[in-house]
This record gives C-alpha cells, structure tokens and sequence, in this order.
C-alpha cells in the first residue's frame, strides 16, 4: 500500500512547503484540500496550474486526489452541484491528480431522496470524468456516513469513473465495524483515509495509534484481502486548531502505518 496526507492538516501551507514535507517524511502522495482559503481550488489559472503540478513532480510525490466541497445529494437545483463537479474534474486533470473527492451531504432528506439525487448527479458527471481520467469519489461522510450508505448510491450509479473513499473514523461512528464497511465498498474502492480520535464525543485529531479507531483491524483486513491501494492520512487540524502540529507527527505515523502493515503481512 501507498501512504498520503491531506493538506487539511496544514492549512494554508505553501505548495513548495507541502511537496517538500511529504517527500522529506516518506509519503508518496498527496490530498489537495481544494478550498479558496488554499494555494489550490479551482479559481487558480493554467499557469499556476503548471506550477502545482511541477512542483509535486519534481518532489516525487504524486497528488492522489483533489478534495473539493461539491455535496452530491444537497437539496435544490442540479446545474450547480454539476458545475462544481465539472470545475474539480478540470482541475484534477490538469494537475495530473487521479481522483476527485465528493461529499455526500444530503441533508434531512430521507435516505431514498438523497440517494437519488446523488445518483443522479455523478451518473451526470461520469462521462467527462472518464474522458479526462479522472475519478469521482464520494466519501463516507455526513448523511452517507457507512460504506452500505455509500454502496447504495454507486450501486445506482453503476460507472467505474465513480467510486468511494472509505473515511474510518465516519463508518465507526456510524456504527460500522470494518469487516462490514469493507465488503460494502470493495467494488468502489479508491482508497481509506485514515485519522484517530479519543472518543465518540470527542473528535480532536490525536497522532495515529493512540486512539480508539480500528485502524489495526483495518490495515489487517485491507492486507488479508490483498488490497494494495492507497492510505491516506486526514488530520483535521484546519477544524481543531489546538491539535498538535501536524508536521512533526508524520513520521511517526508513517512508522506506525508501515508497522502496522508488516504485522499484517
């Protein structure tokens, strides 16, 4: 398996910072939060476009995903939702990035209302995802919060340029032990992102290992089912201000993720 980060846990760090750091602490990849209070969303042009895109090539470090804010099953008209997914599939592919994250959020409407329309709309945005070669993913999150949530809507949607990321920490909440989630998204699967909290009530991101998620389990059954793909590192510091520094805990948690996969193995 390959290891990534998000930039959601250095908010608003340069580009060339963010390439160095992953390649001085191991990481192959990269989770580009794309948010305008970030160096990249898509309001950038092609000119710095190029520039992101350089800068991780030549650092050897590979942008996995750009992480856009397009919630798939919101209430009210398609043609934004549409625009947004376009505008992120535009800026993935120029910056040579494999993937593009999509956020479930469908709010009180019941579970078949909001699968619909999610459906609906990355059904929508499939063929111009393909055509650029780049994936639609929607994580597990707010009102699709387990992999069987997720699993519904790419069911309905049935395109192999949308998929899944499995977010740990929201199947957990959800109630969702591993050996369930992971069957429910297999098929879908881009890759696992992967974060440790102290409890339930209390989400503040701590370093991996000394929480409560099952990422032992997880890691053990991704290795025993031979899945070889991506795990990426979420740290929500940008939401959690009083966490520790991001930076100074990716090693460690590159060491804690490779131990965890050599037990495995």
């Amino acid at each position: 398996m390959k290891l990534a980060f998000s930039t959601l846990g250095v908010p608003g760090m340069p580009v060339p910072d963010v390439a160095r750091l992953a390649a001085g602490a191991g990481y192959h990849g990269i989770e580009l939060r794309a948010h305008p209070e970030e160096p990249v969303h898509p309001g950038i042009g092609a000119d710095e476009r190029a520039r992101v895109a350089a800068e991780f090539r030549d650092a050897g470090v590979e942008i996995l995903t750009v992480a856009g804010y397009v919630r798939a099953a919101q209430t009210g008209p398609d043609e934004p939702v549409l625009t947004g997914l376009g505008e992120l599939l535009e800026l993935a592919h120029d910056l040579g990035a494999r993937n593009v994250r999509v956020f479930p959020g469908g709010g009180e409407q019941s579970p078949e209302e909001a699968d619909a329309t999610a459906a609906r709309r990355l059904a929508a945005a499939a063929p111009r995802a393909a055509d650029l070669g780049v994936r639609l993913l929607l994580e597990t999150h707010d009102s699709h919060r387990t992999g069987a949530d997720a699993a519904r809507v790419l069911g309905l949607v049935g395109h192999g340029s949308v998929g899944a990321i499995w977010d740990v920490m929201h199947t957990w909440l959800g109630g969702e032990d591993p050996a369930t989630s992971y069957p429910a998204l297999f098929a879908h699967l881009g890759y696992v992102q992967v974060k440790d909290i102290a409890s339930a009530e209390d989400t503040t991101p701590l370093p991996l290992g000394e929480g409560v998620l099952p990422l032992t389990e997880c890691v053990e059954l991704l290795s025993r089912e031979g899945w070889d793909g991506w795990l990426c590192w979420e740290y929500e510091k940008r939401w959690y201000p009083q966490a520790r520094a991001f930076p100074e805990l990716l090693a460690p948690g590159r060491e804690h993720l490779l131990r965890l996969l050599a037990d495995a193995a």
